[in-house]
């Protein structure tokens, strides 16, 4: 009889595939959720500038009108630039070379999480349209938008059982909730602390996390 490579004549049994396919199947998601804790960092660090420089701007203001200076947005614009840019820089060098259902999975949470932040923040439109009053157009950009993005991305984290992700994305939740209490000024500052408390858990986590596989046999 012919010799069949991989049977257990080669010293290769069924226990061997099992464990060499589920370390391909977390290698994959690992690949596919580029966890940097530098990366991370950096956006907690973007996240307590940016909004603690629009509650700068905006907490002196009797009455409270939501008026951001420009100083502030062209702030937010720069490092947000460059968070974008990083992430893709990330998301495409881990996904180098992997296909099947990772990649369905990905780009399927991909699109859906593109969609949460177009509609969380295009309703911020209408709303300036609508004349609301102005203590609800401010609570609603700090905390409103953050908190269905939160939530939606918790939900299909979890669906995907992309772990870390959906504790990300449910951090994100509560410190959007939370920042409701705050008033329209105060409701910046705690969305950027709550953001920064997330990241920076995350990254640690992720430290430890790569740390731990590095030295696991």
């Amino acid at each position: 009889m012919d010799h069949i490579p991989g049977t257990a004549r080669d010293g290769f049994d069924p226990g061997q595939a099992a464990a060499l396919l589920d370390q391909a199947t977390r290698r994959a998601r690992r690949q596919f959720t580029p966890l940097s804790p530098l990366l991370f960092t950096y956006r907690a660090v973007v996240a307590l500038v940016v909004f603690g420089g629009f509650w700068l701007s905006v907490r002196g203001q009797h009455p409270y009108t939501g008026h951001i200076s420009g100083w502030a947005i062209a702030v937010a614009v720069v490092l947000a630039a460059i968070n974008i840019g990083w992430t893709a820089w990330g998301i495409g060098r881990a996904g180098t070379g992997v296909s099947g259902p990772a990649q369905r999975k990905w780009q399927a949470w991909t699109g859906i999480m593109t969609a949460a932040w177009i509609i969380g923040y295009a309703v911020t439109a209408p709303l300036y349209h609508a004349g609301v009053s102005h203590p609800v157009w401010g609570l609603y950009p700090a905390s409103a938008p953050l908190l269905m993005i939160g939530l939606a991305g918790a939900a299909v984290a979890a669906a995907f059982r992309y772990w870390p992700l959906a504790g990300t994305a449910l951090g994100i939740a509560v410190a959007a909730a939370a920042a409701g209490f705050g008033g329209p000024a105060g409701s910046w500052l705690i969305t950027g602390i709550g953001l920064c408390a997330v990241c920076l858990g995350i990254a640690t986590f992720t430290a430890w996390r790569q740390r731990r596989s590095m030295v696991r046999p």
